[in-house]
């Protein structure tokens, strides 16, 4: 079994900044491409970074230049580092990462369970 643990969430003022982390463990072979979404009050979820294992990294054009995806592959962790925070930017929070479980050979994608993001005005 593979569990996913998130934490780093939280309540920040507008122009704060929040560091969310993401870990991996159990029955693990191999991860591969690792990625954060998020989804807002009566939105639907939305993919806003990713990175691939050799570290390219890619953004939605909202969190471009104020947030920042990196990855520890030894300790299967995924990291968003969270600057000059917005109210839009409200959301829950999830990492994802596609993992090839011990005894297996196609790549999972595993989810964390959420963590909750809340920017005041």
């Amino acid at each position: 079994q593979v569990q996913m643990a998130e934490s780093g969430g939280g309540l920040v003022q507008t122009g704060g900044s929040l560091r969310l982390s993401c870990a991996a463990s159990g029955s693990i072979f191999s991860v591969h491409a690792m990625g954060w979404y998020r989804q807002a009050p009566g939105k639907e979820r939305e993919l806003i970074a990713d990175i691939t294992y050799e570290g390219a990294t890619k953004y939605v054009d909202d969190v471009k230049g104020r947030f920042t995806i990196s990855r520890d592959n030894v300790k299967k962790m995924v990291f968003l580092q969270m600057n000059g925070l917005q109210v839009d930017d409200t959301a829950i929070y999830y990492c994802v990462m596609n993992i090839v479980p011990n005894h297996g050979n196609v790549g999972l994608d595993y989810w964390g369970e959420g963590i909750s993001v809340t920017v005041s005005p």
